[in-house]
């Protein structure tokens, strides 16, 4: 099958096949003249083989001297073993090689903007203008056939479980689910428009009213949102959701879906069942819902310590209502007066006024406060955080939630800082029980933690309305190593509990039937208890890859500003496609 221009792949070549006819067909990766042989690196989809012209085969002598990098040829040859000496162990391919009796081009190329190999320093504007050379580099290739074999494992886990591979409309109308949605003018309805899906969240919900009992999809989302090295505008989720089910199912389907992949793609076995970690304890020892358990440095409380204490900053937090937090760094003595500054204005960068320090010297804690300290504070302090001599502690003190976040944001900083990350670790845990609602200070209303659809627990339930702040969710998140990798929810199915929620975050009953009609409807007609999970798959390709950004697993990414500079994605429209949907061109920006 498909043997018109290659009977093997290059990189599948070895010493077994020693005088083994072959036509090859790839690329020039490179190309090498000495005395009279040419020596040509021919790459394709499977990896590199060196393939020889000597004067014994004249035309494929003659052909080689013409070729250039990223030349494509097809060459038909012998294998045979390399000599010794001559072998190249950096090579799969390395104890062979191809003696070539015919070279044809296939097709010439240009001199490529930058080299097709890895470990290359190219500004990533470049790389994406070119992204169909990029992917020919090994180490990009290699990131979209783990990509292939992750979606594929997915399914036929998935499938083994019973669920349904069910597509899920693109053109759908706007909900709001916590980002701007991109919005499709429609030419058929004029003045009305389509939202492109934030993710399937409603539709996989009224497929459960539907009786459809286990779904899943491989979902394309769309969120018009400001970028990071882990966002794009368009991405793709495994989405799940099944009827009749507990928090329970959920982690067991996932444990032994994750688990599968990372035995099957990486060779690593991971033991289950992961930890569990309730939302409030997270934020207490960790200062994040989603911590990396990798390394130590858990949040210290010393709010009993500094009940009285004299400590300005201290004082006005605890009176406040707030909190004074620390976390212990071990064998810090080399810290300079450099680095703790450094670590001020690092500290100022996110907010903050300052950052407390003292360091635990030999007889004495020397710091900034500790002439407001008490003999009993100090000694209260070092009991509480185990300090030893060369030990270094980091305070925040204020607002509670703020100065958790700070020391779970300082805990990462000093870890990469200071190596203290284990390489070659999965760490994977859920966080549970996260809040239903948490108050946004500047509108003025409680906003959903997860979204709308998410069920309180049966204790927060009975008293929702009465004490929004303290109800808890029955969420949940999978974390690894300090990333998200999927987020889910046992879902409300009652209609009246969905009402309470909506009017909760301010959405009265004609808002509510205006947005969300259709599925407060659908849950009238009898919908099951149900619930379910999405998984960023860019985000777990990027960790399973290693790789630093998401945008280095995706075949035709966007850049940090949403643009595509292959294609001059975003581009104008002309006035009449624009016209044709109801819309009229701005003017020109005004000079000056």
């Amino acid at each position: 099958m498909f043997d018109a221009y290659r009977s093997h792949g290059a990189g599948t070549l070895r010493a077994e096949h020693d005088g083994t006819p072959v036509t090859l067909s790839g690329w020039v990766a490179r190309r090498r003249d000495h005395g009279g042989v040419a020596f040509i690196d021919l790459r394709d989809a499977s990896g590199v083989v060196q393939v020889v012209a000597d004067p014994t085969q004249s035309a494929a002598l003659e052909a080689a001297h013409d070729l250039r990098s990223e030349y494509v040829v097809k060459v038909t040859g012998a294998v045979r073993v390399r000599p010794e000496g001559m072998r190249n162990p950096a090579l799969e391919t390395g104890d062979v090689e191809v003696a070539a009796t015919e070279v044809e081009v296939l097709a010439a190329a240009e001199t490529p903007p930058f080299a097709i190999e890895d470990r290359i320093d190219v500004d990533e504007t470049l790389r994406l203008q070119y992204r169909y050379l990029d992917l020919r580099r090994p180490q990009m290739a290699e990131a979209l056939r783990l990509r292939s074999r992750v979606t594929s494992i997915m399914r036929r886990v998935m499938e083994e479980h019973g669920f349904l591979d069910i597509e899920t409309p693109i053109l759908t109308r706007s909900t709001p689910e916590g980002a701007r949605d991109f919005l499709v003018p429609s030419r058929l309805q004029s003045g009305n428009v389509y939202a492109l899906p934030q993710s399937p969240q409603l539709f996989k919900q009224l497929l459960m009213v539907a009786g459809m009992d286990r779904y899943y999809q491989i979902a394309r989302c769309f969120r018009d949102e400001d970028l990071r090295a882990d966002r794009q505008p368009e991405f793709t989720q495994l989405d799940v959701e099944a009827s009749f089910v507990v928090e329970e199912d959920i982690y067991t389907l996932v444990e032994g879906l994750l688990t599968t992949l990372w035995r099957e793609c990486l060779g690593e076995d991971i033991p289950t069942p992961f930890p569990r970690l309730p939302y409030a304890e997270a934020m207490r020892r960790y200062g994040s819902d989603k911590p990396d358990t990798r390394f130590g440095l858990e949040i210290l409380d010393l709010n009993e310590t500094f009940k009285a204490t004299e400590v300005g900053v201290f004082r006005g937090a605890l009176d406040a209502g707030g909190s004074v937090l620390a976390i212990r760094l071990p064998d810090a003595a080399d810290m300079t007066r450099r680095n703790l500054d450094d670590l001020q204005e690092w500290a100022k960068g996110r907010g903050a006024k300052g950052l407390a320090w003292a360091m635990v010297e030999a007889s004495e804690l020397r710091s900034p406060l500790t002439k407001f300290m008490s003999e009993a504070e100090v000694e209260g302090l070092l009991a509480v955080t185990g300090a030893q001599p060369g030990d270094a502690l980091f305070f925040a003190a204020g607002e509670t939630r703020f100065s958790q976040e700070l020391l779970g944001a300082l805990r990462g900083h000093l870890a990469r800082q200071r190596g203290l990350i284990p390489e070659g670790r999965w760490d994977f845990l859920w966080i549970t029980e996260p809040p239903v609602v948490e108050w946004n200070a500047d509108e003025e209303r409680w906003d959903a933690v997860h979204h709308p659809f998410t069920a309180p627990t049966e204790a927060s339930l009975a008293r929702l309305e009465e004490a929004p702040g303290e109800a808890t969710a029955r969420a949940y998140d999978v974390v690894l190593n300090g990333v998200e990798l999927g987020g889910g929810s046992i879902r409300i199915h009652r209609r009246d509990v969905q009402s309470r929620v909506f009017r909760l975050l301010g959405i009265d009953d004609e808002q509510a039937e205006s947005k969300f009609g259709f599925l407060l409807k659908g849950l009238s007609y009898g919908a099951p208890p149900h619930g379910g999970i999405a998984f960023g798959l860019d985000r777990m390709i990027m960790l399973m890859a290693g790789m630093g950004s998401i945008r280095d697993v995706m075949a035709f990414p966007k850049t940090a500003s949403g643009g595509d500079p292959m294609t001059g994605a975003p581009s104008p429209a002309d006035a009449e496609q624009l016209r044709e949907v109801g819309l009229r061109p701005l003017p020109p920006p005004a000079k000056g």
